[in-house]
């Protein structure tokens, strides 16, 4: 058995090692978590101030602008300081902190599209019943659940990870901590932790992926089969079409560094560091525009609240030049 070693820090390699395009990596990484605060933020601030918009769907759609600016901060300013500086290395416990809120994070995400899958079927194929069942005691404990089984299920693996043994380099080859770049370098039995990456990541992942699908199969089979109103249908085909989008870009890229067997060779390492940037910095920006750009009532509200601010600014402006 290989000596083990007190292990303080570990150097996460980045996205690059060509110095010349670190650069271009970090102002690209710098407008894409702009933009993510920034579209998400704003997705918030409107539905927190627009009362038209306090329901069920936008409660949940709240939560998940929330999770976004949470799930790109995670990772992204630890990779936007490594692209200018020399120095790359993370500590022990921020390494192990890193990796619980990046499961933590993204799990909930997956359990809360899977909230709102049900939250649309019931909208569509139940609407005389939908305020009698999404209540707000039931949309807030289904939320308060997603965050819940999310925050234990990470600390699983992050208590898991945290009592590894490392006798390898301790370098990561990846731009952040996670359980797989992790499991590469320890030394000892590892079979447990690769045996819950796989079936616990991969049941909870399938699991509410699985129910989403469910969901939309049903509204699907309602209005082909039982609504004949075209109007209707040509809303909520609007709805669920952003909603499946973002189902798409999630579970895509997840999937794909998850649930796929594992390899240690340098091109599958080089992949999931690819993959890693779509679901942790590309999709959380993605997000807002789709449910804005396809969504009516969200424009409206935007409209409403930026077009009352413009029109305040205007009448100061104006009162100032009278005077």
């Amino acid at each position: 058995m290989e000596n083990a070693t007190s292990v303080d820090e570990f150097l996460l390699l980045g996205v690059t090692s060509v110095q010349e395009l670190q650069p271009i990596f970090f102002v690209m990484f710098l407008i894409i978590y702009l933009l993510n605060l920034v579209g998400n933020g704003v997705i918030l601030m409107i539905i927190i101030l627009e009362r038209r918009l306090h329901s069920p769907m936008y409660f949940f759609l709240g939560n998940l602008s929330c999770l976004d600016i949470c799930y790109s901060s995670v990772t992204l300013p630890k990779v936007l300081i490594n692209l200018v500086s020399r120095h790359r290395t993370i500590s022990f416990l921020g390494c192990v902190t890193q990796l619980h809120f990046f499961h933590f994070l993204g799990s909930t995400e997956a359990i809360l599209l899977a909230v709102m899958a049900f939250d649309r079927f019931v909208a569509i194929c139940s609407p005389l019943r939908y305020t009698a069942i999404m209540n707000p005691q039931l949309y807030i404990l289904l939320a308060a659940m997603a965050w819940i089984i999310s925050f234990f299920y990470a600390l699983m693996h992050s208590v898991m990870t945290a009592h590894l043994n490392f006798c390898h380099s301790h370098k990561l080859s990846h731009f952040f901590c996670d359980v797989k770049p992790l499991l590469e370098v320890a030394c000892g039995n590892t079979v447990l932790n690769q045996w819950l990456l796989s079936v616990v990541t991969g049941s909870i992942s399938m699991g509410a992926f699985l129910l989403t699908l469910l969901s939309y199969f049903y509204i699907i089979a309602f209005l082909l089969f039982k609504n004949q109103s075209c109007r209707m249908l040509r809303k909520a085909l609007s709805t669920c079409t952003s909603h499946f989008m973002v189902v798409c870009l999630f579970y895509g890229p997840v999937g794909f560094t998850y649930i796929r067997p594992a390899s240690a060779s340098a091109s599958s390492m080089s992949e999931d560091r690819m993959v890693a940037i779509i679901y942790s910095a590309v999709t959380p920006v993605l997000n807002p525009l789709i449910y804005t750009l396809r969504n009516k009532e969200v424009m409206l509200a935007l409209k409403k609240i930026f077009g009352k601010k413009l029109f305040k600014d205007h009448q100061v402006h104006g009162r100032d030049q009278c005077t």
